[in-house]
This record gives C-alpha cells, structure tokens and sequence, in this order.
C-alpha cells in the first residue's frame, strides 16, 4: 500500500495558489489517468482510494491546512499501518525554479512547515517527498505563496504537469533510487 499526499490549504481561498502546489499535483494526475473515484472525508482530509498496479494507494489532501498537515497524515499513517517507505509527500519549494521539481527519498523539512509538521508528528524524515518548484521572486514569502499564478505560469505548469504525471505514473514502477535517476535532471 502506498500513500500519496499533496500538500495544500483548503478552500476557495486556496485554490491554484503556489502553497497548494501539492494538491494540484495529485488533482492533475488522477484526472489526467482517468481515476473515477471521489474524494471522501476522514481523519481531517479528503481521500481517494484506488489500484494503481494491483496496489492499493490512497491519495490524500489534508484539511488541516499547510502547517499542521502532519495531524492528517499521521492518523492515515497510524490507521493503515503505513511504513514510512511507502509515504510520498508532493509539496512546493520556494527554492526551486517554477517548472522545475526534485524528487528526495528523505531529509530535513528545508525549511517548509508542512513538512516540519509531518517530520513532527510521525517522528522521522525517512518519507519520499516531490518537491515542486514555485520560484522564490519576493521578501514577502507569505503573500507570495498564498498568491496565484500568472498566464505565462499557468502555461509553464501545463507542460510541467505532463512530465510529473509521468513521474507519478513510473513511481509505482521503479525503485525510488531509479525513479530520482531518471527525472531529477530536469
């Protein structure tokens, strides 16, 4: 079993802000592979649980917004019994260029308080993360993340979206280290 969560803040609000990047992501993938289920709600996110490859993954969006995102995974986590090999985290980064993305099998939060919140409530870093490039072009990072995407973005991430969506397709195929090989030099 494999959990895949974006990380985001919900609402209207929110919505297609860089700090959702996470959501986006994972939104993008199951309607661009044509996965019917909907998303439900428990444990303060929305989930959607689907085969991928005759595994059962589990898609999650926590409610709880960024900086407490660890409280939702954790209880998913605890629930399912999910090793932590197994946890794919899809956030932003502010220090990636937009239309640019790294994939890391661990590591400290850099910084991010989404992460920090996981790292917290699950008592380790040993979880695989896809960091998504949102440029970092301003001293206010607050506003700045919580803002939207200009047109010229929006086409940078159309074409972004195709090759993570390959990205996500492979991760259920290759081993991590093969997965990072291949995609991280872009």
């Amino acid at each position: 079993m494999k959990l895949i969560v974006g990380l985001g803040n919900p609402t209207k609000k929110y919505e297609n802000t860089r700090h959702n990047m996470g959501f986006m992501v994972i939104d993008n993938y199951l309607d661009n592979r044509g996965i019917k289920e909907k998303y439900k709600e428990k444990f303060e996110a929305l989930y959607l649980e689907t085969n991928i490859h005759s595994e059962k993954v589990i898609f999650v969006k926590p409610l709880t917004y960024m900086n407490n995102s660890g409280i939702a995974v954790s209880k998913f986590v605890n629930f399912y019994k999910i090793a932590p090999k197994d946890i794919l985290i899809v956030s932003d980064d502010l220090d990636l260029e937009l239309g640019k993305f790294r994939l890391r099998p661990k590591g400290s939060s850099g910084g991010h308080n989404g992460l920090k919140s996981i790292i917290s409530y699950l008592n380790t870093d040993e979880f695989k993360r896809l960091r998504v490039g949102i440029s970092n072009n301003t001293d206010n990072i607050i506003d700045y993340v919580l803002s939207g995407f200009s047109k010229q973005e929006k086409e940078i991430l159309e074409e972004e979206f195709l090759i993570l969506n390959k990205v996500l397709d492979d991760y259920f195929v290759l081993d991590f280290q093969t997965l990072m090989s291949k995609y991280n030099r872009h």
